[in-house]
């Protein structure tokens, strides 16, 4: 699929946050790089992640490959932090991004580790493939055109019985200051990376989500400090992550 193609369809994606995404994809896997912040949040969401594998699917939380004979679906992989880590849990991956560059980017650093990840530049809407055991979209929704259909796209792939995982920035005046103001002030992030208007606050998720027919069942803030970096905490000012089922 060619940058035209993507800026000329409708549905989702934004072409101008596609750009700007595609634009970093040089250096999506430096942690020194435009992507650090990325690199520093991806353990802890990572963590959470594996919790609500165990939980959902009642595996042995010592288990090193908890997805074994799962498959796993990345929804705005960029060039593959999240999709990576979960084939090596086991599942057999796909993950789908809307700039051609992250693509390319993911796919050239997977093919060396031999890990079982298919990358496709399709829009979650456009993916035929369903149920999927486990379907994760981290730090995505605000960056789409229609969250709404986004949501019903995610829901259409995943399976009856299947986990979600969700997690974006809180529309506040914290968030605004730290992500958006100071974040890019100080370079910790690309100009432009955020619009504060585009956040989603969580009673506004959790309703996007139960009119596509799932429940949440957990929320959980993300924090920061300068000192310990990113942690998971009751506050949801800044940034929270979903673990979503089908009721």
């Amino acid at each position: 699929m060619t940058k035209a193609s993507i800026t000329q369809a409708p549905g989702t994606i934004n072409p101008d946050e596609a750009a700007h995404f595609g634009a970093l994809a040089e250096d999506w896997w430096d942690p020194d790089g435009s992507s650090a912040m990325l690199h520093r949040l991806n353990p802890v969401r990572l963590g959470y992640i594996r919790e609500a594998i165990d939980m959902h699917f009642g595996s042995d939380s010592r288990s090193l490959k908890p997805l074994a004979g799962k498959r796993a679906l990345d929804v705005g992989c960029g060039a593959g932090l999240v999709c990576e880590p979960l084939a090596r849990l086991g599942a057999t991956v796909t993950g789908l991004d809307a700039a051609p560059e992250n693509i390319a980017a993911a796919q050239a650093h997977a093919a060396p580790q031999g890990l079982d990840v298919g990358y496709r530049n399709i829009a979650i809407e456009d993916f035929a493939e369903r149920d999927h055991d486990l379907v994760t979209s981290l730090e995505v929704i605000e960056h789409v055109d229609d969250p709404a259909q986004f949501i019903a796209g995610l829901a259409d792939a995943m399976a009856d019985d299947g986990l979600m995982i969700l997690s974006t920035p809180n529309r506040t005046a914290m968030s605004k200051i730290m992500l958006v103001d100071l974040a890019e002030m100080t370079g910790r992030i690309p100009r432009g990376t955020h619009h504060h208007d585009q956040f989603l606050t969580p009673p506004e998720l959790e309703k996007l989500l139960e009119e596509a027919g799932l429940h949440v069942v957990d929320t959980t803030g993300i924090v920061y400090s300068p000192a310990s970096g990113f942690s998971l905490s009751g506050n949801l000012a800044l940034n929270y992550l979903m673990t979503i089922i089908r009721p």
